[in-house]
């Protein structure tokens, strides 16, 4: 089991900028895929920032450019650093670890996944 617990959220002015944390605890020894997801009020859930185990980072066009995913090991902490924030970026933001082949975000699901229970971001116009 992992538990997973974010943190950070918060709510500031277009162009803006939060770091979201999330700190894992439990198993943590498994090669786990993790990501940030976020979801809107009548939206579905929507990938935002994916790191494998070794390192290697995807973000889907949306974001591009502007949110970047990092991890300290030693810490056991996950982080989301989001710049030039826009209104449509509110949403609720979710940590999440995946159990895949190898850690990599592109293989295959091989375990349970874990979700924290979420933190706001609210970006006003």
């Amino acid at each position: 089991q992992v538990q997973l617990v974010e943190s950070g959220g918060g709510s500031v002015q277009a162009g803006g900028s939060l770091r979201l944390s999330c700190a894992a605890s439990g198993d943590t020894y498994s090669s786990y895929c993790m990501g940030w997801f976020r979801q809107a009020p009548g939206k579905e859930r929507e990938g935002v920032a994916a790191i494998d185990s070794d390192g290697s980072t995807t973000y889907p066009d949306s974001v591009k450019g502007r949110f970047t995913i990092s991890k300290d090991n030693a810490k056991n902490t996950l982080y989301l650093q989001m710049n030039s924030l826009k209104p449509e970026d509110t949403a609720m933001y979710y940590c999440a670890a995946e159990e895949t082949y190898g850690g990599s975000c592109t293989g295959g699901k091989v375990g349970e996944s874990y979700w924290g229970q979420g933190t706001q971001v609210t970006v006003s116009s």
